[in-house]
């Protein structure tokens, strides 16, 4: 039986371990994909140090990676409308044939390996053109920032927003909040290099969150209005409170960072008053890929800075350790096996 490489992680001991296993076989309705490249998120960080646990994993080893970009190797039963060599991005979730959405590198096997398996309905494709590099980090690095932002806060030209916390996510939702033409687009991280990165891609401006003047700042830079949308990207309480108490009329919160703990709200009089609201968001819709790959391509949405760099599917491991201490400030770090 051909093997090949792959990171698995060990749920009880949440250990990342480089593990030789069988090469899938494509089931009825599924396809083998072989990887080209595998975006690595906080999230992975976040399963591999207990943070998060998967829920509708069978049993208790997983192969990580939910951002996957790579070719069509072999075909399953059924499968007519793709051919091997194929070039495909996958989505990032998919569901099981009950109907239930699960998490590819989560809730069953995903990228950090040689091969995965994708269903059919979960491929999109990729013309030559976009690097799999470029593509693997669609899902979810710039997926869900744009559901949140075209979404869930409904984001409109000329919106005054704000984005807390600007890593892989914020970055990204920096870029395409400016893409859409909201104004201003304020960035707001406790790191100096975050900030600075945050204007490379089109923030109006970047503020510390401990800065004592940032209140009177975003005041005026929107004009004594308030935000219309504010983004926690960040998943820390403080922000949420920072930013509840910088909307405006109409202003929406959208927590898209998970914290984990419970949400406060400082004023429940301004809440209701102003008519302000909290919107939970979570990932992206399944036709949010294709729109950024079209986006991708036609050179509306530059993604060539959002690669910090590509290692080799053998340091998985430490490519993890890296991004959880951010080291070198990372955007998105690739794996290519």
């Amino acid at each position: 039986m051909a093997e090949m490489l792959a990171a698995r992680l060990h749920i009880p001991s949440r250990e990342l371990r480089m593990e030789k296993v069988p090469v899938p076989e494509p089931g009825p309705g599924q396809v083998r994909v072989e990887v080209r490249a595998a975006g690595v998120c906080l999230s992975d960080v976040h399963l591999a140090d207990g943070t998060l646990t998967p829920l509708l994993l069978k049993g208790e080893v997983v192969t990580l990676g939910h951002e996957v970009a790579g070719v069509v190797d072999a075909l399953g039963a059924g499968v007519t409308d793709w051919a091997a060599g194929d070039r495909v991005v996958l989505q990032a979730f998919d569901r099981d044939r009950h109907g239930v959405s699960q998490t590819r590198g989560v809730d069953y096997d995903g990228g950090y390996a040689q091969y995965t398996l994708a269903t059919t309905r979960s491929l999109v494709p990729i013309p030559g053109s976009l690097s799999f590099e470029q593509a693997c980090v669609i899902p979810d690095a710039v997926s869900t920032p744009w559901a949140a932002v075209t979404v869930t806060a409904a984001t409109r030209p000329g919106d005054a927003v704000a984005v807390w916390g600007v890593g892989g996510l914020g970055t990204h939702a920096v870029q395409l909040l400016r893409l859409i033409g909201a104004a201003p687009v304020i960035a707001i991280d406790p790191l100096p290099a975050a900030r600075e990165r945050a204007l490379r891609f089109g923030a109006d401006d970047a503020l510390d969150p401990a800065d004592p003047g940032l209140p009177d700042t975003v005041r005026r830079l929107t004009g004594g209005l308030g935000l219309d949308v504010a983004f926690d990207f960040a998943g820390i309480g403080p922000v949420r409170e920072q930013a509840l108490s910088l909307l405006g009329k109409g202003g929406r919160l959208i927590v898209a960072g998970l914290a984990g703990e419970p949400l406060a709200l400082p004023s429940d009089i301004a809440l209701a008053y102003f008519g302000q609201s909290v919107r939970g968001h979570f990932g992206s819709h399944p036709e949010h890929v294709p729109q950024l790959v079209k986006l991708a391509v036609r050179g509306r949405l530059d993604l060539t800075a959002s690669i910090s760099d590509v290692l080799p599917l053998s340091q998985a491991p430490a490519a993890l350790d890296r991004l959880a201490r951010k080291e070198g400030d990372p955007i998105r770090l690739v794996l290519r096996p």
